[in-house]
């Protein structure tokens, strides 16, 4: 059987490379009796490539059971699968049939395998290595010959890192792996199966035809589809059922798309991280770099009026605020004498004035040996609330505009307003 009568047979709309080459693979583990793991993103038609491993298998008179068992409670997944006794547990009025003994002799399909609890992991892999199992509540090893083809949409190899999926059962289940391709992967498909859907739909509610100009063509190549195949045929039904015109363009079109994941396989921009919102460890660190740059700037200045020196009107107007200023910034001589800030050993402010004769020299001495230092207040809050002090007095009191001049949310500039007594 050749790609187009299983095409034909089973439905399948496409000639995307990497779907024939999956149509391959089911063709060809179909006739063996070896497990199979199916891989694809949800929507991609994991389920379909089951029933042709199943139906051209030397199985395809036998039965044939599809279990999702992402959908089945935990509590509850070991007695559907394996069945259980009897009292084995409250509820349980009467024995039960598991799927393993009601499919002996055929095909389970176990979708969303990765779902399963690590005590059924454990089960499974003992029927896939031995073909045994026991029911729930029961000691009596029973025998099944059934096969086994699980699909997932995780990286079950991700779970097994992870502790979450046994790897022994990977291994186990990964003999053929079988990967469906994404409908973003299959573009040159996308418009072919989406006139079949409409025309299918067309016919089934008998509306007229749907035409779809080259822009809705693009757009459909373009789009994402999160929801691969199975979202494709639900927009089509959309559609078909409710579009009052019949030849959809791509503005049309687009009101059909989620507005929340209208993304496409195009370039993106980037988001605008300036206009987030920083936490208040952010805000703390800002803080301190702030502090750390304002008293770098304060050094730099001291050091320049120490090495230039200030004329007579500069000197008349500022000595006093220099003077302070020394004071209030003077840094240690391991900080003051290094290579970024070189000064002379001996800490005396020497303004010239050259205007002025006062005995054997023409300077201006500030002797500063005696000076005692004046440390600054290193704490986080108290530069915190000045902070947004400025901040509130630069905006007139606008607190929304301050909490963005702070980089931080307007809750969070409220509530430390609140916390530092600022109203």
């Amino acid at each position: 059987m050749d790609h187009q009568d299983i095409k034909s047979r089973f439905g399948i709309i496409g000639n995307s490379p990497l779907l024939n080459r999956a149509i391959d693979i089911a063709r060809q583990v179909a006739p063996t009796d070896i497990s199979v793991l199916i891989q694809g993103e949800s929507g991609s038609g994991k389920e379909v490539f089951s029933h042709i491993i199943h139906q051209l298998s030397g199985r395809k008179h036998g039965p044939f059971i599809a279990v999702n068992c992402g959908a089945i409670p935990e509590g509850t997944i070991d007695s559907e699968l394996f069945g259980h006794e009897k009292g084995s547990f409250t509820g349980a009025h009467e024995a039960r049939k598991g799927y393993f003994e009601v499919v002996d002799g055929g095909t389970i399909f176990l979708d969303e395998v990765g779902e399963l609890p690590l005590g059924t992991q454990a089960r499974l892999l003992r029927v896939l290595e031995s073909g045994e199992y026991i029911r729930v509540g029961s000691s009596k090893v029973q025998k099944t010959n059934v096969r086994v083809v699980a699909a997932t949409n995780v990286d079950v190899y991700e779970a097994v890192k992870k502790g979450k999926f046994r790897e022994d059962l990977y291994y186990r289940l990964n003999t053929v792996p079988l990967r469906i391709p994404s409908l973003r992967e299959r573009k040159e498909d996308i418009v072919l199966l989406f006139r079949k859907f409409v025309v299918d739909f067309s016919d089934k509610y008998r509306s007229p035809g749907i035409q779809l100009t080259e822009d809705a063509q693009e757009l459909l190549r373009n789009y994402s589809w999160p929801g691969n195949v199975r979202q494709l045929k639900n927009i089509a039904e959309q559609i078909a059922v409710l579009e009052k015109e019949r030849l959809v363009n791509a503005q049309i079109l687009s009101h059909y798309l989620p507005a929340e994941t209208q993304s496409t396989t195009l370039p993106m921009a980037l988001k605008d991280q300036s206009k987030e919102n920083f936490s208040e460890r952010d805000l703390l660190y800002k803080v301190l770099f702030d502090m750390k740059k304002d008293m770098v700037d304060l050094k730099k200045l001291v050091v320049e009026l120490m090495q230039n020196g200030l004329n007579q009107g500069t000197m008349d107007q500022n000595s006093p605020y220099i003077n302070q200023l020394y004071q209030d910034v003077r840094p240690s001589a391991g900080v003051l004498g290094s290579e970024e800030f070189p000064v002379n050993s001996n800490p005396t402010i020497t303004i010239h004035n050259p205007n002025v004769s006062n005995g054997s020299n023409n300077d201006y001495l500030y002797d500063t040996q005696d000076v005692e230092e004046v440390e600054e207040s290193l704490s986080l809050l108290d530069k915190e609330s000045d902070l947004i002090k400025k901040a509130l007095k630069k905006h007139k009191g606008k607190r929304k505009a301050a909490a963005q001049e702070l980089g931080i949310s307007e809750r969070t500039l409220y509530r430390k307003i609140k916390d530092l007594n600022l109203d």
